[in-house]
């Protein structure tokens, strides 16, 4: 490119470095998703449609970005972790950020007609999710981040479950149905919906209790591999690496992250 005498702009330019041999965990928000989720009628107090949605755009930003390790998603969110190796875009938060964003923006807009046909998107309310980027030392803080949006997760379905049966089979206003609620714990919770609805909350579709796990199903020999420092891998090595994990299938778990089972194979998909 020529340059010029305007050229001088790009110093106040300024990047901010990841720090290296971190993981980093990128989460994913949807941006006014309550306004938007009424508009289009989503079904409360679970949408299985939009969370479908949700789990096949992750599962294409895991396509086109192989550095990603794994995911999890829950309502209008979804975090992306990266290995501590990771060197995409040379760490740099900004280019991150961006293009988690982004990436799983349009996917959730191309997606959209396959996961509701009858009801096309309209151009004043489109779908859009803004992104962070957060670093922990070790595997230790990665699966309580997990465990802390599962935990999360569970939290606020039971609410909403409770809340939306409370005024779609009870008959109570949202405010009256809001303050019925005020107070009470899980056991409560349980024990309105079972006792006046006989519902079962253990029942409920696991995916809305458990939310959504999204792993490289690389196989034993890759996952090894991948354990390797990245500093002693050829560049034909860690190519071919890549390659793999482009090719490999994106599993979906719905399981318990808060206990040891989930962990004690975690090295097959995250290192």
């Amino acid at each position: 490119m020529a340059k010029s005498r305007f050229e001088y702009v790009r110093t106040y330019e300024q990047d901010t470095m990841l720090l290296p041999n971190t993981y980093i965990v990128i989460r994913l928000d949807g941006r006014g998703f309550h306004r938007f989720s009424a508009s289009y009628g989503f079904e409360k107090p679970n949408d299985k449609r939009a969370l479908g949605l949700m789990n096949a755009a992750a599962k294409q930003v895991m396509k086109q970005l192989p550095d990603v390790a794994g995911a999890y998603g829950q309502s209008d969110e979804y975090s992306f972790v990266l290995s501590r190796q990771c060197r995409l875009f040379d760490r740099r938060e900004a280019k991150l950020v961006s293009t988690f964003a982004s990436t799983f923006t349009a996917q959730y807009q191309f997606l959209w007609p396959e996961y509701f046909p009858a009801t096309p998107l309209d151009r004043n309310m489109l779908p859009s999710f803004d992104a962070r980027a957060v670093l922990y030392p070790s595997l230790r803080e990665v699966r309580d981040y997990f465990s802390w949006r599962q935990a999360d997760c569970h939290i606020n379905n039971l609410y909403n479950t409770c809340f939306w049966t409370l005024v779609l089979r009870g008959g109570l206003s949202e405010h009256d149905a809001e303050q019925a609620l005020m107070g009470t714990n899980s056991g409560d919770k349980n024990e309105v919906l079972f006792s006046r609805f006989g519902i079962n909350y253990n029942n409920e579709d696991i995916m809305f209790r458990k939310g959504t796990v999204l792993i490289r199903d690389v196989g034993a020999d890759t996952a090894a591999d991948l354990g390797e420092p990245q500093q002693d891998k050829s560049k034909r090595q860690a190519e071919r690496e890549e390659k793999k994990k482009r090719k490999a299938e994106i599993a979906e778990l719905h399981v318990d992250v808060i206990g040891d089972e989930f962990w004690t194979d975690a090295g097959r998909w995250i290192s």
